[in-house]
């Protein structure tokens, strides 16, 4: 089962695809990810990224790609995957979907986390994350058992620059320009499952859960 993560900063497809990692035992693949364990590794893909990188360049579509291509090539990956964060525009889109057709392969689901952008930000301004251990947490739909306290470790809890609302608005707009248009391009091939992200966290899951039975 091969799932592309669709959906605005903040609208818990991190959180629901962790679920499925979990559920389904396939892994949970970012391009954050890739790119830090590549140039850890200090594998030829890793030292390619790091040169575009260290000169302060994007790196082009076309390698973006063919580092998720050899992630999803890996033999965890056999069962499938779920992607997050990727592809991030239409242009990636288009290369990741020859490069698949080319090998033979496809994305099953695109799961769709639908929520307004006004709703959006109202969430952002409750979101808390550990500095220490990275648990995330919110102030009314999760909160930690003891207020501003990680559960896990102990250690207090901080909200990200990331979460600023301005910042937040800003990553709205970068995110309505570039990568909202995904959803009608995986629309287009019949593969999108929406889920109503205002449901809240359980009832959202067990939508996907539903959504995702006929590829068990």
């Amino acid at each position: 089962m091969n799932v592309i993560m669709l959906g605005a900063p903040g609208s818990g497809k991190g959180t629901q695809a962790e679920r499925i990692t979990e559920k389904y035992n396939i892994p949970h693949i970012s391009t954050g990810d890739i790119f830090r364990e590549n140039i850890k590794n200090g594998t030829e893909l890793g030292k390619q990224a790091k040169a575009y990188m260290d000169k302060g360049e994007l790196v082009p579509d076309e390698f973006v790609c063919d580092l998720v291509l050899d992630r999803i090539h890996q033999a965890d990956c056999a069962n499938g995957y779920v992607l997050d964060g990727f592809p991030r525009t239409l242009p990636q889109a288009d290369i990741f979907d020859k490069a698949l057709k080319d090998a033979g392969e496809k994305i099953d689901v695109a799961i769709f986390m639908n929520l307004s952008n006004e709703y959006l930000v109202q969430r952002m301004e409750g979101r808390r994350v550990c500095p220490k251990c990275g648990a995330g947490y919110h102030t009314t739909n999760m909160p930690p058992k003891v207020q501003g306290i990680c559960d896990e470790c102990g250690s207090e809890l901080i909200q990200r620059k990331d979460d600023n609302i301005e910042t937040f608005k800003n990553r709205l707009e970068v995110y309505d320009k570039e990568t909202a248009p995904l959803v009608p391009h995986y629309e287009a091939q019949g593969i999108v499952v929406t889920i109503d992200g205002k449901k809240g966290l359980e009832p959202c899951w067990q939508d996907i859960v539903t959504a995702l039975t006929k590829f068990e």
